[in-house]
């Protein structure tokens, strides 16, 4: 098994918490487009990156200044949101480690796909960013079939966790052979499943860690999740989409 999950916009540097094991597997791929980054202006990467003067301000220094190579962070350490907030892989104990070594993808639009404890730098570059490379009109282009590839490799069967702009990254090239299977989080409103962008942040880093305290390594065992209120619903569940309902008791106006 193979778990997919999103990055986060925001990042930091923790050279000293843990060691990176590893070099991103795709590198050259990100030193082209590091390399195209740093052929545009200001204003070029802030159109690209859409956010405001400061953000981009301190992002283009980075883009001028980034080692690919050295003074690097573990990819579980290096990001910010909610996600990983939830959780929570600073408190994570060796087993935990061990499970998210061998278990957990995260997609990136700047890396492509990263193992856990590969070293990674403050980048900012989402997977749906309009950039042009090597004669491909997108980042989806520009990495095609290289991400999923690289995880038919390792599996026959992934668990995506990650938002619709990262997923389609690798389900739009996986082979029928390998089960992709995906979660949704979400309320019963007005006879309706609704997911709330916070809330699926905030299950999507609870079920990683459930995960990992619980070794799961297939399919049944991830109907057992049962954490920050959710539960499976079989009669809304199929082979290749599993459904989590959040309890009304527990509801929030998130």
């Amino acid at each position: 098994m193979r778990i997919i999950i999103s990055p986060a916009k925001k990042m930091n540097v923790d050279t000293d918490s843990l060691p990176c094991e590893s070099l991103p597997q795709f590198l050259p791929e990100a030193e082209a487009l590091l390399s195209a980054l740093r052929g545009m202006d200001r204003a070029e990467l802030r159109r690209l990156w859409r956010c405001n003067d400061s953000i981009a301000a301190l992002n283009y220094s980075h883009v001028r200044t980034m080692d690919l190579y050295e003074n690097l962070t573990p990819a579980i350490l290096s990001y910010e949101g909610i996600q990983y907030q939830y959780m929570a892989p600073g408190v994570f104990e060796d087993k935990q480690f061990a499970y998210i070594d061998e278990h957990l993808r995260i997609l990136s639009g700047f890396y492509g796909l990263l193992r856990p404890f590969d070293g990674v730098t403050p980048y900012r570059l989402e997977m749906q960013a309009k950039l042009s490379v090597d004669g491909k009109k997108d980042l989806y282009a520009f990495w095609g079939e290289k991400p999923a590839r690289r995880l038919c490799s390792e599996t026959g069967f992934i668990l995506n966790l990650a938002s619709r702009e990262y997923s389609k990254a690798v389900s739009s090239h996986l082979p029928k052979s390998v089960r992709f299977l995906t979660c949704t989080f979400g309320e019963f409103i007005d006879g309706k499943v609704v997911e709330k962008g916070t809330l699926c942040k905030m299950a999507r880093g609870e079920m990683v860690r459930w995960l990992a305290e619980n070794a799961v390594t297939d399919p049944g065992g991830v109907k057992d999740f049962d954490r920050l209120g959710y539960t499976y619903h079989n009669n809304l569940s199929t082979d290749d989409h599993f459904v989590f309902i959040k309890k009304k008791t527990q509801r929030s106006s998130i």
